[in-house]
């Protein structure tokens, strides 16, 4: 049995893959239309990373390697910095269709900041932008996630942290071979015991 400490650092609402593209579908059936694809951007780049909300909106153009194929995320944008525990910077390899998207995304913006994600009336999106931005896409596609104590939720309850918590259902549940420390890699958990505390009870749905 969870104890109560444990309860509290479990992840309590994720998303399936398939409720993960609904909202990709409904990033062209919400907002302006100039907006949409750096939406969907947005969407499948933290998906694929599962980057906090806090590093999202810190990335620049710059950070993206080899054709956009990969991300380097320095020290200094990650979480725990500056203290002690400050990680080491990091190269996540991203996906092939993560990286056709930002490739067509940068090549048709609407406006070239060196901040990957403006906003309508800024040069970088903030973090309550993003959740705004969820929270709209996800009433359209009328995604309810999945939730910890066996309930759904509604469209309040897509955040960005449910998308990053999303990306180890996914490893876990939809890909072959991922063990709980490749879920811990990608989300650079700073151990093992953390990733198992948050993930051992995300089961297939």
């Amino acid at each position: 049995m969870s104890s109560p400490a444990n309860s509290k650092v479990r992840a309590k609402v994720w998303m399936t893959p398939d409720q993960v593209e609904a909202l990709r579908s409904a990033c062209y059936t919400t907002g302006a239309e100039y907006l949409q694809q750096r939406n969907e951007a947005i969407i499948v780049f933290t998906y694929d990373t599962g980057l906090r909300v806090g590093e999202l909106v810190q990335i620049d153009k710059t950070l993206l390697r080899n054709g956009n194929s990969e991300l380097y995320l320095p020290t200094d944008i990650q979480k725990d910095y500056p203290n002690e525990n400050s990680p080491p910077p990091v190269t996540l390899t991203l996906s092939k269709d993560t990286a056709r998207l930002l490739s067509a995304y940068l090549n048709s913006r609407w406006k070239d900041p060196q901040a990957l994600f403006p906003s309508r009336s800024s040069n970088r999106i903030s973090e309550q932008g993003v959740r705004n931005m969820l929270h709209k896409i996800a009433e359209e596609a009328e995604v309810r996630p999945y939730k910890v104590d066996g309930t759904r939720g509604d469209a309040s309850d897509v955040t960005p942290h449910a998308l990053r918590h999303s990306v180890a259902y996914r490893m876990m549940n939809e890909e072959d071979d991922n063990t709980l420390y490749d879920v811990r890699n990608r989300l650079r958990h700073r151990s093992i015991q953390t990733t198992e505390r948050i993930y051992d009870h995300m089961l297939k749905v």
